[in-house]
């Protein structure tokens, strides 16, 4: 049986899709796991007027697929409460401050909170202020920890407004960013095959690796999105948080431990010598797309999609090469690529190493070796390597070393959610994002953004069902280099 956590966890935007597709049932997983036993309590507040029962029985329908004991889920239940709530309104805190109080008494819970916000990210400041201002945040406890959704603002002075506001209720430490992606099984595989495998620890640097890749690839158009979407894009709504925060377990330098801190400060030392573009480097360096019709003229093109402004600008697509001023990286390209209505869904590392000295004679053609980490919708570990072929001749071909996530092991594993309440609830914040990484991310964001902004593009520029504009393949082939994954 696990260490018991103690702890009371209060879910603002109790009744959200969010709190009812994810919270609860990971919450629950946690309970059946014993990570939860006597020792904690659950509060979901909205401004919905639910009584109790009405709230316990949302929770009941939510977790109703993870349920192997009835018992065991009511005894879990039995740990919720509710309360109805205007976040915007000082006064509302006062119920909430009694119902935290009496719930510190009645499980005894050691004055250990942690407050989730999982509502619009207009009101994480407005929250964090008041949960200080009306004394919610406890100073006889182990701990308070505010965890939050993204959005972490919409460029970097919006987010740097909101660290501002949650700094003057939090501390740092106490603040975990969620990216759901680095609560990812085999995002955090990228961890121990590179640093629990000497072959690849020592070989993590310029003098062996060619390039690196990162692929996140949707089929899906924008569908019913397109309200947020068009004002994010693809640059903001999967580069900024997502796929940088993946370049960082591939760029960090080797931490000193493997705690959060110092996994950290490793982090920041590669997001520290990321190179920021100006508008010359932009052009030079990323690519932007919009999708178009599919081939077969089945997809409708996104200045079609629904609530899409027929002059739009948006990206769709964004391809980009990342620079690392740092020894380790000094000319590796890092290459990433993000967008909707492609040939496939993948999310993917691609580490190609350079190919070795031929010795073998002028017939003889080495491929560069390739570590490849499948992330979604399959997880898994490929290496493609150079081994003899089968013909009479002494010729070469590339084998595939291959391993599958097997359907026991997806039994067994957490799922994202799951495995970042845990981690905020144990205090463990290497698979949060910091302000740091965040800050530095926007600010690579918005270079690009800004350079956008300036000039026009002719959209559509891919066809639906393809692998985005012909732009992105241009942009490795002037490197010499070409995309691993064609989709």
């Amino acid at each position: 049986m696990p260490a018991e956590i103690t702890t009371l966890l209060t879910f603002f935007g109790g009744t959200g899709d969010l709190a009812k597709r994810k919270l609860y049932p990971s919450t629950y997983n946690l309970f059946k796991k014993g990570f939860l036993q006597e020792h904690f309590a659950v509060i979901g507040t909205a401004r919905q007027e639910l009584t109790t029962e009405e709230f316990h029985e949302m929770v009941r329908e939510s977790i109703a697929d993870f349920v192997e004991d009835q018992a065991n889920a009511e005894e879990f239940i039995s740990h919720f409460y509710y309360i109805q709530q205007d976040i915007t309104d000082a006064n509302g805190y006062a119920a909430m401050l009694d119902l935290n109080n009496e719930l510190d008494a009645k499980y005894s819970l050691k004055g250990n909170r942690i407050f989730y916000m999982s509502v619009a990210p207009r009101f994480f400041g407005t929250v964090a202020k008041y949960l200080k201002s009306e004394g919610l945040i406890t100073e006889n406890g182990e701990y308070n920890r505010l965890m939050i959704e993204k959005p972490f603002g919409t460029s970097f002075g919006t987010a740097e407004d909101l660290q501002n506001e949650l700094s003057e209720a939090f501390d740092d430490a106490q603040i975990f960013r969620i990216d759901h992606y680095l609560g990812k099984e085999m995002v955090q595989n990228i961890a121990a095959v590179r640093f629990g495998n000497p072959l690849f620890d020592a070989t993590w640097n310029k003098d062996y690796i060619e390039n690196i890749q990162v692929t996140l690839s949707e089929v899906l158009g924008v569908e019913e999105r397109a309200g947020y979407y068009d004002t994010a894009g693809a640059l903001r709504d999967m580069i900024q948080n997502h796929t940088m925060q993946i370049v960082g377990w591939l760029a960090m330098e080797k931490p000193a431990s493997f705690k959060d801190v110092d996994i950290r400060a490793a982090k920041n030392a590669a997001f520290n010598s990321l190179k920021i573009y100006n508008r010359e480097e932009v052009a030079e360096n990323f690519v932007r797309g919009q999708y178009g019709e599919s081939a077969d003229g089945t997809q409708k093109k996104y200045l079609d999609e629904m609530d899409v402004p027929a002059d739009s600008q948006n990206n769709t697509f964004v391809a980009g090469k990342l620079q690392f001023e740092m020894d380790r990286w000094e000319g590796v390209p890092f290459y990433i690529r993000s967008g909707k209505r492609l040939a496939a869904k993948s999310t993917r590392v691609d580490v190609v190493f350079k190919k070795g000295l031929n010795i073998f004679g002028g017939d003889v053609e080495l491929a560069n070796p390739v570590l490849t980490i499948l992330i979604d919708p399959k997880g898994g570990i490929e290496f493609k390597i150079n081994a003899k072929d089968v013909t009479s001749e002494f010729l070469t071909r590339v084998v595939n070393l291959n391993w599958t996530v097997s359907d026991e092991d997806k039994k067994l594993t957490p799922e994202p959610y799951e495995r970042m309440i845990h981690d905020a609830m144990d205090g463990n914040g290497s698979n949060f994002a910091d302000w740091n990484g965040v800050a530095i991310a926007w600010k690579f964001v918005d270079a690009i953004q800004e350079a956008w902004d300036a000039t026009r593009e002719q959209f559509p520029n891919y066809v639906s069902g393809s692998m985005g504009p012909e732009a992105s393949n241009d942009l490795l082939a002037k490197d010499g280099n070409e995309w691993v994954f064609k989709g």
